[in-house]
């Protein structure tokens, strides 16, 4: 059979469950939301910061994706939300069916809010759907002013661009209007919020969207 072929039914397979898995989580009532960054941007911490912001508010649940480790669960499970960890094995993204698996162990009519960390990847990850309700990419000020131009598949699919770690913009190089004016070319319906986990500068904007999915969820 074709290489091409195979790659398509595969493709089919993965949004087959996918749906199934949006379905799912719609019967319960909760809104996902499917969070990718290259390693290192700051997924966990903008995690943890969230959970803690919307304490009270939210009822969350996390799936950490990875390709090995339960370590960023383990830093999860800390503040008491449920949380599943999926090892990829070593490869380079969630699937919808590793989702699947995640789901059936949390406690969904629990839940209102679902935060799935995409394994630390710009290319694999943008592909796969997952049963997500938003796509969010976080890029980091570490990692230069022009990932929507490196990797414009990534900033495509994403609903959301959440540029981490802006308190260290007086010391680096990253020039946030262009990386704005980037985003806006690539995609111009993505929303972009400034966030500081460290100093909590742009947070509440981040957290009162998420907040507000659950009003609207789909």
């Amino acid at each position: 059979m074709p290489e091409v072929k195979v790659v398509q039914q595969f493709m089919q397979a993965n949004d087959s469950v996918a749906a199934d898995n949006r379905r799912l989580l719609a019967e319960r009532g909760v809104v996902a939301v499917n969070l990718m960054a290259s390693p290192g941007a700051g997924k966990t911490s903008l995690i943890l910061r969230t959970i803690e912001a919307l304490d009270g508010r939210a009822r969350i649940g996390v799936i950490e994706g990875d390709t090995a480790s339960q370590i960023d669960a383990d830093r999860v499970a800390t503040t008491g939300v449920p949380v599943v960890q999926v090892n990829t094995g070593g490869g380079c993204h969630l699937d919808a069916p590793m989702v699947r698996s995640a789901l059936d162990a949390l406690p969904l009519d629990d839940m209102d809010l679902l935060l799935i960390e995409n394994v630390g990847n710009l290319v694999c990850p943008a592909g796969f759907r997952l049963g997500e309700s938003q796509n969010v990419v976080i890029a980091s000020v570490p990692e230069g002013d022009d990932k929507p131009y490196k990797y414009p598949a990534m900033f495509i699919a994403a609903d959301v661009v959440v540029v981490n770690k802006i308190d260290l913009l007086p010391y680096l190089d990253f020039d946030l209007p262009a990386f704005r004016r980037l985003v806006q070319g690539v995609n111009p319906r993505a929303r972009v919020f400034e966030t500081s986990c460290r100093t909590d500068e742009g947070l509440s904007d981040w957290v009162d969207w998420l907040d507000g999915l659950r009003a609207r969820p789909g």
